[in-house]
């Protein structure tokens, strides 16, 4: 088989896309691209272990199948444009072209930066190891004033390091009242906000960013309420971008990821799928709105279903496959406890129930769409986590939800 796989992106996404092809039986050539030098590595601990200290490098690296010994890798190289009529593809830095059978689209997401005015020096984002290593340095200078710019998984999960590594001033603003208000809702934020407080760390919310002050590296961080923190070191956590301007101009649905079918495919062609939190898919489990799932568990659930549908066009086999339609589910480790996430909990924020404890300690949280529970989440220890586990077999059986 003389044919040829380009994967573009070589983190988890792509990497699980190569084994899972190989699983699917593809045995043509497979090309990796990546921008970072790094082999694909696990990220949720760059704003916990590796920010703390407790986690080389060696801990994240993963392990690739023995079934893609065999692939290239071309790592530090980024693919800037695509022309799919053509079936190619073209690399930086005079990286030339390549051409392929297949594409699968892995590029992920970036940090979205704060545009204000203001120097740049000081401020970070958490997306990479060198990000992650890069900030440790300048958490562990004694007497660091840091400010965190967004109240989100990443943001909440960098100031709890932050504090267990004894910096004496965390403070961390965001313009929602409640953190991680957005996919948890009003009852599980004030919990959070509670147990961040009790540990140390300041809020300062429902206020925005407005600038940063300083010369030549950032001082302070001026808010829209016209008041200023003190900041020798500033971590933007305000969301992510699509890594897609590479596809530009092949007539693509580019507004939020590439938009795919149920079957992961991209733009109505068979050769080319999307997998990873880049892909804004339909899940058939809930009511087919395409969303993106930034999830630690889609970049394998989406690499085996795009694998199959995409090994069978090549193959010319015309079995009909089943639509995409993962559980999702996600974990954050923040001080001393934990979120345990399944299921959908967005989709039922207007209706949250307490299914178990108490938000003042250990409690689980149903998450409820026309009455019908869509997600639930534990926040606590052990215990609490593993009874949001029980809740995923009963989950996994709830049948399409309609508009």
């Amino acid at each position: 088989m003389n044919a040829r796989i380009v994967v573009a992106g070589a983190s988890m996404a792509g990497l699980r896309a190569a084994e899972q092809l190989r699983a699917a039986g593809w045995t043509g050539a497979i090309t990796l691209v990546g921008d970072e030098p790094h082999m694909p590595y696990n990220r949720p601990p760059l704003s916990k272990e590796v920010l703390a200290g407790k986690a080389p490098f060696e801990s994240l690296a993963f392990r690739p199948r023995a079934s893609v010994s065999d692939v290239e890798w071309r790592l530090g190289r980024r693919v800037v444009s695509a022309a799919l009529d053509d079936r190619r593809v073209r690399l930086d830095d005079d990286g030339g072209a390549l051409s392929y059978d297949a594409l699968v689209v892995a590029t992920g997401m970036r940090p979205r930066r704060l545009n204000c005015p203001g120097p740049l020096a000081g401020r970070h984002t958490v997306r990479t190891l060198d990000d992650a290593q890069g900030l440790r340095e300048e958490l562990t200078r004694p007497g660091a004033r840091v400010v965190v710019v967004g109240a989100g998984f990443i943001g909440c999960e960098v100031a709890a390091t932050a504090v267990g590594l004894g910096v004496a001033e965390v403070t961390v603003v965001d313009p929602l009242p409640l953190p991680m208000t957005g996919p948890l809702g009003e009852l599980l934020g004030r919990a959070l906000l509670a147990r961040h407080e009790d540990r140390g760390v300041r809020f300062a919310l429902g206020v925005g960013v407005a600038g940063f002050t300083g010369e030549d590296r950032v001082t302070g961080v001026m808010l829209s309420d016209g008041s200023v923190l003190p900041a020798d070191v500033v971590v933007e956590s305000v969301g992510s971008v699509a890594n897609t301007e590479w596809l530009d101009g092949n007539g693509l649905d580019l507004r939020d990821g590439v938009l795919t079918d149920e079957l992961l495919r991209v733009g109505g062609r068979p050769e080319v799928v999307a997998v990873g939190d880049v892909a804004r898919f339909p899940n058939a489990r809930y009511d087919g709105v395409p969303r993106r799932v930034e999830h630690w568990s889609v970049p394998t659930d989406s690499a085996k279903h795009a694998a199959k549908a995409l090994v069978r066009h090549l193959c010319g086999e015309q079995a009909e496959l089943t639509p995409f339609a993962p559980l999702p589910t996600f974990w954050s480790d923040q001080h001393d406890f934990r979120l345990q996430s399944f299921g959908a909990p967005v989709l039922g924020k207007d209706d949250v129930r307490v299914l178990d404890g108490d938000p003042d300690g250990d409690v689980l949280v149903g998450y409820h769409r026309d009455g019908r529970l869509v997600g639930v989440v534990a926040l606590g220890g052990q215990a609490v986590a593993a009874s949001a586990a029980r809740y995923r077999t009963e989950l996994l059986k709830q049948p399409a939800l309609t508009v």
